[in-house]
């Protein structure tokens, strides 16, 4: 290619895909987590392939909000999308929850920066 010029190309997938699953079960759970505290730290990932769903990162929030809750949210996300077969259903997957309390150093960061409204321990915006 000639200097200055570049090839842009993006991908787009389709509902039912993997990951959007797995970006609606992360908005579950963040939604959970700010309906019972609007200052809530959440950073999740979820993972979704054949009757699996794994859920994993850092949290900072309410002690209400249980492993139990979170798997639950989980869960009925895939039973709204309407997964209730054989390689896929809500109530027979195997759901792995590695979501546990933030990091110590990254709360320590992110409340020295003494701005609560921007601070953030891990963050990135990705597109393509």
């Amino acid at each position: 290619m000639r200097k200055g010029r570049y090839l842009f190309t993006s991908e787009s997938v389709a509902e039912g895909h993997p990951d959007k699953i797995c970006d609606r079960i992360s908005d579950a759970i963040v939604d959970t987590y700010l309906t019972h505290d609007p200052r809530a730290r959440v950073a999740v990932e979820t993972l979704a392939t054949t009757n699996r769903v794994v859920l994993a990162g850092e949290v900072r929030g309410p002690a209400e909000i249980t492993r139990e809750m979170i798997e639950r949210v989980a869960r009925e996300v895939v039973r709204k999308i309407g997964y209730e077969q054989p390689g896929f259903h809500w109530e027979k997957l195997t759901l792995e929850n590695y979501i546990h309390e933030q990091s110590p150093d990254i709360a320590r960061g992110v409340d020295a920066s003494g701005n609560k409204d921007e601070g953030a321990g891990d963050q990135g915006i990705m597109f393509g």
